[in-house]
């Protein structure tokens, strides 16, 4: 009889610094992960869409979802990605999705107001204890889940950054906002080392 030992080794990537410059790896690495049958999606934050296509080159931009930041989240009634570049990004096939930012909406406004801090921005400031980017890609996948993008009971790749570009990329099973504490983060692609 053959045993199955009751691990399996898997790769993370630690790159020595955040920032834009680990793009190009991070999405080579969720490309060739996400190769295998248990992952539906790969989620991209994107402020500017340009990660976005360097995606579209690796894996079918039917299985991507953008996620932009929230309307008015850098100043009232703008938005980040402007339209022409969420058009080119539909008419290739890539869901895109904006809404409110999981984990600094409405609390965000009681802080800035009150100087108070809420639930969602003290689970944020946790997860920013693996990252920024590790904070970026839990909420990506929240607002993905809560926009219908990505079902909750299939596996995704989402990544974050720091700032600019990619640096993180971690498989999960989504969750909702309105049911946070059951997603579940089962690996970690890659990561920034020094944050």
């Amino acid at each position: 009889m053959k045993r199955i030992p009751p691990y399996t080794d898997e790769i993370c990537r630690l790159f020595e610094r955040p920032g834009a410059a680990n793009t190009r790896a991070v999405l080579e690495m969720a490309a060739r992960r996400a190769e295998r049958p248990d992952i539906a999606a790969l989620v991209i934050p994107t402020h500017s869409g340009k990660s976005v296509l360097w995606a579209v080159k690796m894996i079918a931009p039917s299985r991507i979802v953008a996620v932009t930041p929230a309307w008015g989240a850098q100043k009232p009634n703008t938005q980040a990605v402007t339209e022409a570049m969420r058009r080119r990004l539909l008419d290739m096939g890539v869901r895109v999705v904006t809404g409110t930012h999981a984990l600094g909406g409405v609390g965000r406004a009681v802080r800035r107001k009150l100087g108070s801090y809420q639930l969602d921005e003290i689970i944020a400031y946790t997860l920013r204890l693996f990252g920024q980017g590790t904070k970026v890609a839990v909420e990506i996948a929240l607002m993905a889940a809560d926009a219908g993008s990505i079902r909750t009971d299939e596996n995704v790749i989402a990544a974050g950054g720091s700032s600019a570009g990619l640096d993180t990329a971690l498989v999960l099973q989504p969750a909702n906002a309105s049911a946070f504490l059951e997603m579940k983060i089962r690996e970690v692609l890659c990561k920034p080392k020094d944050f």
